[in-house]
């Protein structure tokens, strides 16, 4: 008899609910209602349906059927709450458990609470309270919430599950831990088939061998292979790259970084700064462009070191330095130009080659190759070799006219506490130099030759000559040495080409240099802006983040209270 009332009233709930639906289809239906009560006092107007022996309290709405112990079904308004081992499965895929659950049929929209895990198959996500909009397919979390796929556990404070994009949006304390790194962001997008994650805002991913900070990035979590495009830096072995666009590549050992490029040796206190760079960890090599630059520290002065390429190859105790076409340098007692520059740190000798040209304060050097050699205990520079075609020339400080000048096939020089203070001139010598008295009053011009020469030096000027092997000149009086005289054979000033400051080493085309135009810096280019660029749409206003609707955060839904009951 029980039973049969029952029927009576479940079909006579079922003509009430048809009359009072808003809309045809949304109307949320009875699989199996087990057994049946009412309570005014706690739920006005609703119908309790608790399991029974046999199953559990069953409801379908539109491809989604719901499990539930005990379910407050309110038919007029079409709404639903579920307590007691709740499960919600829609299709084959997507199932959420927990231990309570408030269901609109108007508007698909579910709150579900108390051990919530909602799983498609290939991921599950955990949390207390998540809301679930089958309508845009889309469940949203704020009080904390965890992911596992088969590579990840990602959890954050925020996070929103885009089922058809199969994407997840995190947000506030992101962290995805795996065995070979972690990653920690304020927010990250992550693409749950790719594996693909794309960071926003201040985020660090640490590896095993390195770890990369940036603002704005994308990281493939599968081959850990991404790239920063927003104050980003990457501490690569013993070598830190910092860039508007840092590449990174754990597979190849590669790295490259396009624009504002500062790579730092943070064992040899090295820096290289240019527009381009490319490092490979294997090779422990770095090759650089673009106003390229290397910077390093000779006895408490930068030295700097251009080159239209610059090379840096090898471990650090074996490094090399190359910079080829339109090479020079500059420190402030010390500065040249060549064609190309080839240091190395193990010898400690750095070669000008090809047309070089020294000069040290106001004494120009020139020869047809050049070499600075440095101490390797003291790492201060300890000598110079100028071979074949030696001349080394200086302004008349006094005078201000003429030039003091010497020459021979070799020419060597010995550094004092980082002071050039014995110059050597080897083989077939000449020398023309202006000699005054205490009065700096000229007293004549010494022309002479002989097998060597010895000058030394006091602040950068000559302040003694000795001549060795049957010297041979005079001191001419200045009306008695014609100008033509004055000058030795292969006498080139060029002292409108010396360098004279740390920007004097780029010319006018490393100054024009155009920078590329870094996407994403202002507004991440994803999967998404991928896909609107593809179907000929305009870019997304950066001002307004995340304007497609695949892309915004829903709000906490707004659900009617069902009554007293917890």
């Amino acid at each position: 008899m029980t039973r049969v009332l029952f029927f009576i009233f479940l079909f006579s709930l079922l003509i009430s609910n048809a009359q009072v639906t808003t809309k045809e289809g949304k109307q949320i239906n009875i699989v199996y209602g087990g057994t049946f009560s009412k309570d005014e006092i706690n739920a006005p107007g609703a119908s309790i349906f608790s399991k029974d022996e046999e199953r559990q309290v069953q409801f379908e709405h539109q491809g989604a059927d719901l499990w539930c112990d005990i379910a407050i079904f309110y038919a007029a308004e079409n709404k639903l709450r579920a307590i007691g081992n709740v499960r919600l499965q829609q299709g084959d895929s997507v199932e959420m458990n927990s231990g309570k659950i408030n269901y609109d049929g108007n508007t698909k929209i579910a709150k579900a609470w108390e051990n919530v895990d909602l799983t498609d198959g290939q991921m599950t996500l955990t949390t207390d309270t998540l809301y679930f909009n089958r309508e845009k397919q889309q469940s949203f979390y704020d009080s904390g919430g965890k992911v596992v796929d088969s590579a990840n556990v990602l959890t954050s404070k925020i996070g929103t599950y885009f089922m058809e994009l199969k994407k997840v949006q995190f947000q506030d304390s992101v962290h995805i831990d795996n065995p070979e790194y972690t990653i920690d962001s304020k927010q990250l997008d992550y693409y749950r088939i790719s594996k693909n994650a794309y960071m926003y805002g201040p985020s660090t991913i640490v590896g095993e061998e390195y770890t990369i900070y940036c603002e704005r990035g994308f990281y493939d979590t599968k081959v850990e292979q991404g790239y920063g495009v927003k104050n980003t830096k990457i501490n690569y072995s013993n070598r830190i790259i910092e860039g508007d666009s840092v590449y990174f590549d754990k597979t190849t050992s590669f790295a490259s970084a396009t624009n504002n490029i500062t790579v730092t040796d943070t064992i040899n206190d090295g820096v290289i700064r240019a527009h381009y760079a490319e490092i490979f960890k294997e090779k422990d090599s770095v090759f650089a462009t673009k106003r390229a630059v290397a910077i390093s520290l000779v006895q408490l002065d930068s030295l700097y070191i251009h080159g239209d390429t610059l090379m840096v190859t090898g471990p650090p105790e074996n490094r090399e330095l190359r910079a080829f076409r339109n090479a020079k340098f500059y420190k402030t007692d010390l500065s040249g130009k060549c064609d190309s520059i080839h240091s190395k740190e193990k010898t400690g000798v750095t070669e000008l080659i090809t047309n070089p040209i020294l000069w040290n304060v106001d004494n120009q050097m020139t020869g047809d190759s050049i070499y600075l050699i440095s101490d390797l205990e003291t790492e201060k520079l300890d000598s110079l070799k100028v071979i074949e075609n030696a001349f080394i020339i200086a302004l008349d400080t006094i005078g201000k006219t003429g030039y003091n000048q010497a020459k021979g096939v070799n020419l060597y020089g010995k550094f004092i506490e980082n002071e050039l203070k014995i110059i050597d001139l080897v083989k077939n010598t000449e020398v023309i130099y202006y000699i005054y008295n205490d009065d700096d009053e000229l007293i004549g011009i010494d022309k002479t030759i002989c097998s060597k020469i010895r000058l030394l030096m006091e602040n950068s000027d000559i302040d003694d000559i000795t001549f060795f092997v049957n010297p041979d000149g005079n001191i001419f009086p200045e009306k008695d040495l014609p100008v033509e005289g004055r000058k030795l054979k292969g006498f080139i000033w060029r002292g409108d080409e010396r360098i004279l400051t740390k920007d004097d080493i780029f010319d006018e085309d490393d100054n024009s240099i155009e920078l590329v135009k870094i996407r994403g810096i202002d507004n991440p280019v994803d999967i998404d802006t991928e896909e609107r660029e593809r179907n000929g749409l305009p870019p997304l206003d950066p001002s307004i983040p995340k304007q497609n609707s695949k892309a915004i955060t829903p709000k906490r839904p707004v659900l009617k209270k069902l009554g007293n009951t917890q």
